[in-house]
């Protein structure tokens, strides 16, 4: 019998994983908050928001994990993937593979510790909030679910479509053969909405519905294309749209059309709240260098300016060392740059 495993089951992992079980499949949950994984086994999953269900699942602690996985779903923050995904090769499969759905571009460093053939990326194109143990709410709406996958070179098709099939469990998954596109579309997205939605404290709806903060938005998600396509990157659709079509300019005229689309395209996400957010409002470190950050690297690599996100990664750094708040009149602080 095959074996599934979400590995960092917070908030996206804890909805996935009970997707996942109502709809007949059986996956472990595996979390090292104790107090998250007592209440999913003792409740289990409770998903509100756009959805009300409640769903007995299997979860564990990380010392709870026995024998080995054929696939595992990686949902935890990227700050510590050498040691997690070093650990994690122990329970793997010996034709196992992570799947990662973390943000950034993690697949090249998943691939250094256990191999391009066990490594394959997902694109998680909804949200959701922990908001309390083993309770998580669901702030996308239910018909805009949908996840992109892709594998790194040498993973079978078999195995590709047996990731698919226990992923469209939960929603409609889009095959891709462009994964470093896909990710790079992920991006544009994360560098935007939850890169400012954390400056400004607030959802991807007070940046999408903000005059102020849309103007500073399409500069964003301009510099993330310019970067991309000078690393070498095609841009893969997010459900179905074309981002370079709808957001990438050259003038004003173009450049004011994008941002009058920004609060239509994200009509049906603005109730999410930035992971980052999430993680500062907890008082733990966030992702900022895998997102904004990796664009600022990569624009320095390639030579291509990368003011708003440096500017983004500034003030969200100062945040987490506790030298600034995080609030509404942040957005002024991209008023040099615009």
């Amino acid at each position: 019998m095959k074996r599934y495993a979400i590995y960092g089951a917070g908030s996206l992992g804890t909805v996935l994983g009970a997707y996942i079980t109502k709809n007949g499949g059986q996956i472990d949950l595996i979390n090292r908050n104790q107090a998250h994984v007592a209440a999913l086994k003792e409740k289990g999953a409770r998903i509100t928001g756009t959805v009300d269900m409640t769903v007995p699942v299997t979860a564990l602690t990380p010392d709870e994990m026995t024998g080995k996985y054929d696939v595992i779903l990686l949902l935890t923050k990227q700050l510590k993937n050498k040691e997690v995904v070093t650990f994690l090769q122990d329970y793997l499969a010996e034709d196992g593979v992570i799947v990662t759905l973390q943000n950034g571009l993690p697949e090249p460093g998943i691939a250094e510790i256990v191999g391009e053939k066990r490594t394959m990326g997902c694109v998680v194109e909804w949200g959701a909030t922990l908001s309390a143990p083993g309770e998580c709410v669901l702030t996308s709406d239910p018909d805009s679910l949908s996840f992109q996958m892709g594998r790194m070179q040498g993973v079978p098709e078999e195995k590709f479509q047996e990731v698919k099939c226990l992923l469209e469990k939960m929603c409609p998954v889009q095959g891709e053969d462009n994964l470093t596109g896909v990710r790079w579309s992920k991006l544009l997205i994360n560098a935007t909405f939850s890169g400012l939605g954390t400056v400004v404290g607030g959802l991807f709806g007070d940046v999408s519905e903000n005059a102020d903060a849309r103007k500073v938005a399409v500069r964003c998600m301009k510099e993330v294309i310019d970067v991309g396509h000078a690393a070498g990157a095609e841009f893969a659709p997010v459900q179905g749209k074309s981002i370079e079509k709808l957001f990438y300019y050259q003038g004003p005229m173009k450049r004011m059309i994008a941002t009058l689309l920004i609060p239509i395209a994200m009509k049906k996400h603005a109730a999410i709240e930035p992971s980052m957010l999430q993680d500062l409002k907890k008082g733990k470190p966030c992702e900022v260098d895998a997102i904004n950050g990796v664009v600022c690297r990569e624009g320095k690599k390639y030579g291509v300016p990368t003011p708003i996100n440096d500017r983004i990664v500034e003030i969200i750094q100062k945040a987490q060392d506790g030298k600034i708040e995080l609030g509404k009149g942040n957005i002024r602080q991209f008023d040099d740059l615009l």
